[in-house]
């Protein structure tokens, strides 16, 4: 007797596009931090200069650092982005290729899924304790969930890559 799956392949385009559009979401925050550094950094150092500096800068700044490398790395691991040693791994086969890809994959996966349920048990800390930024006092486990969060998109990009791997590596 075959054992088929509670969900259908609908279920998993579904999904997919679900991972998708918040890879978009990430993307565009990322962005925005990014810009929204430039931009504070700009108007605090002009303000220091005539001695009316921006309180909590050095913190917001450090907010969106962490927000915007955090944002950017599920969408950079789709889109193959990071940088690699290509002038080896070119001259292998496909298949080896594709084996090796799996193998770092899995490495990054168990990797990464670790980070995320620490990350994740930290943030709780952080809540319960009550623990907020030194100037503003802004909450600082919000921060910290969010890169969970992304860490978490993170994983379910590698795992898709794993997949896909496999499926090179079976033909």
């Amino acid at each position: 007797m075959l054992i088929r799956p509670h969900f259908c392949e609908t279920d998993m385009k579904g999904f997919w596009r679900t991972v998708n559009w918040i890879l978009e979401k990430q993307k565009v925050i990322g962005a925005c931090c990014l810009v929204g550094m430039m931009g504070l950094t700009c108007v605090d150092v002009v303000g220091r200069f005539f001695r009316h500096p921006i309180f909590g800068s050095v913190e917001l700044v450090g907010f969106m650092s962490t927000l915007s490398v955090a944002m950017a790395l599920p969408y950079t691991q789709k889109v193959k982005g990071h940088i690699g040693v290509e002038i080896i791994f070119r001259l292998l086969r496909p298949k080896v290729q594709a084996a090796l890809d799996i193998f770092t994959s899995v490495l990054s996966l168990l990797l990464f899924s670790v980070v995320t349920w620490r990350m994740t048990a930290y943030a709780l800390d952080l809540h319960r304790s009550g623990e907020v930024s030194m100037n503003l006092e802004f909450p600082e486990y919000t921060i910290v969930y969010a890169v969970a969060f992304c860490f978490l998109v993170f994983v379910v990009i590698i795992i898709s890559d794993v997949i896909e791997n496999a499926k090179k590596l079976k033909e």
